[in-house]
């Protein structure tokens, strides 16, 4: 069957089918003038090992995708399972108290207690439908051995994995 005899795609099923689709949850981040800028994100990937590419995805109205093409880097931040309420935070639902802080190496900055780090200088850009795609030549690394924060079916959860006999919870 062709492509144009084919029934259009139900917008709230492509949610929810991928939604399936357990994720880890990063802050992405970037530095304009003083002031640090931060957005959550979960459509973030590794494309090379060489030369060290990621990539970012970002709605094309986001405040972060105009940053970016000013600031021209960004880094990420992978969250820890404790750090729920920095990603709502993120996420646009400001939490109320809630003062992050963040760590700057190179004109890049880093939410504190992230698990993972890497910050990134954008090399292209690429539209994507309603986002662009913003691939990252990689100049930093970081990491810590804690437990991530996933997100499944709309909501954050546990990680779990087994070893024998044993059953890991993170």
């Amino acid at each position: 069957m062709s492509s144009r005899h084919r029934p259009p795609i139900d917008p709230e099923q492509f949610r929810r089918t991928m939604g399936r689709f357990t994720s880890g949850v990063t802050v992405v981040t970037t530095i304009d003038g003083e002031q640090v800028h931060g957005m959550t994100a979960n459509g973030f990937l590794s494309v090379s090992l060489d030369p060290p590419l990621v990539l970012v995805s970002l709605a094309r109205r986001s405040r972060m995708a105009a940053l970016l093409r000013r600031t021209g880097r960004y880094g990420v931040s992978v969250l820890a399972d404790d750090q729920q309420l920095h990603s709502q935070h993120f996420a646009g639902r400001p939490v109320p108290g809630l003062r992050p802080r963040f760590e700057q190496v190179d004109g890049t900055a880093y939410l504190q207690g992230s698990i993972g780090r890497i910050g990134c200088d954008v090399l292209e850009i690429h539209p994507a439908g309603d986002h662009l795609l913003h691939l990252g030549q990689v100049t930093h690394l970081a990491d810590t051995d804690r437990a991530p924060l996933v997100f499944f079916t709309g909501s954050y959860h546990a990680l779990h994995a087994e070893s024998g006999d044993e059953i890991f919870t993170y």
